[in-house]
Order: C-alpha cells, then sequence, then structure tokens
C-alpha cells in the first residue's frame, strides 16, 4: 500500500517519509547493508540475508499492490536515511495484524526519524482496519523500548537466550504489541 508524502523538520534536519518506489531498491540494498553493520540490535550480521536490487524492487511492488502491507523510506537531501516496514498476511486467522520492523542510519538517530516512521505506520494501520502491530526488540535497546511504551505498545513476551552478540553473551528478545480497540 502506499501512504502520501509527509515532510519532517527536526532539529533543524528536514527530511521526507515516504512510500518506497522501485527506483529506491539500489539504494535501499545499501542502506540495509550499512544500517546491519553499525548496530547489534537487529538481526542480521552484515551481509547475511542480504537483498539484492532486484529482490528489493521484487519487494517494494508486491507491498505497493498489497492492502497488508507498507513500506516507507525516510529521505533526506536526496539519500536515504532509514526505512520501516510493515508485513502482514490474507489468512483469515492473522489477517488484523502486522508485524513491524525498522532501520534508521546510526546518524541520524536523535532527528525522530524512527518515532516518525512508526506513528505512519499506526496511523497507515488504524486507518486500514488493522487492528495489531507486533515487533520484536532487542532487550537492551533501552531507547527503542521507551518509544514503543509511549506509543501505546505492551510487552507481550520475553523470547530468552534469543540472540547471541559479539560480547559472547546472550540476550533476551521481548516481543511488544499495540492493539487498537476500534
Amino acid at each position: 500500500m502506499q501512504i502520501s508524502e509527509k515532510l519532517f523538520n527536526v532539529k533543524g534536519l528536514n527530511y521526507t517519509i515516504r512510500s518506497a518506489v522501485e527506483r529506491d531498491a539500489s539504494a535501499l540494498s545499501e542502506l540495509r547493508l550499512k544500517i546491519d553493520g553499525e548496530t547489534e540490535n537487529l538481526d542480521r550480521e552484515p551481509g547475511e540475508a542480504f537483498i539484492d536490487s532486484q529482490g528489493f524492487e521484487t519487494l517494494i511492488k508486491a507491498d505497493s499492490e498489497s492492502s497488508r502491507n507498507l513500506f516507507l523510506v525516510v529521505e533526506t537531501e536526496g539519500t536515504l536515511a532509514g526505512f520501516s516496514r510493515c508485513q502482514g498476511t490474507e489468512l483469515k486467522r492473522l489477517r488484523h495484524r502486522v508485524e513491524f520492523g525498522i532501520g534508521v542510519l546510526k546518524e541520524y538517530w536523535g532527528f525522530g526519524m524512527g518515532k516518525n516512521l512508526l506513528l505512519e505506520s499506526i496511523s497507515w494501520a488504524d486507518a486500514n482496519g488493522i487492528r495489531k502491530i507486533s515487533l520484536q526488540v532487542l532487550e537492551s535497546n533501552e531507547n527503542a523500548k521507551k518509544l514503543y511504551e509511549k506509543l501505546g505498545f505492551e510487552v507481550e513476551g520475553v523470547l530468552r537466550k534469543d540472540k547471541f552478540l559479539s560480547d559472547g553473551n546472550y540476550y533476551n528478545t521481548v516481543l511488544m504489541g499495540r492493539f487498537n480497540n476500534q
């Protein structure tokens, strides 16, 4: 599905949140690889589960045509700085919910990009009859957990010792969800 483009100015930085389009495919491939190398908050090591330009073109096209998927990008000064994706299903028993994932380049942390991507996703979900947004967050990612809770997400469970990070320790993954009662 597609949304209308929105402009933001946070701490003097102008950026746009818009639906991903096929011409973003190459930049998204590079962006995802870079983000994976900047933080251990995500599931992948750099290069794991690599998606090339053609793969992103296919994904963007499918998401644009689906009423249950939303693929957003953040663009600033002609460069992609982040993305988010809501993925749903047509299965009747699960049709009411989507899974949310996000990535923002570290140099743009603190400019509200993650928050605004999530707010746009929540708005889209609420307007399109999606009752639940689910996500997973590493237990040590305190800033993300606080943001999610502030926006109505609740802890639904914990996957114990779910991730093994470079420090040689296992970390829990927190399962969170936001349910719209409308």
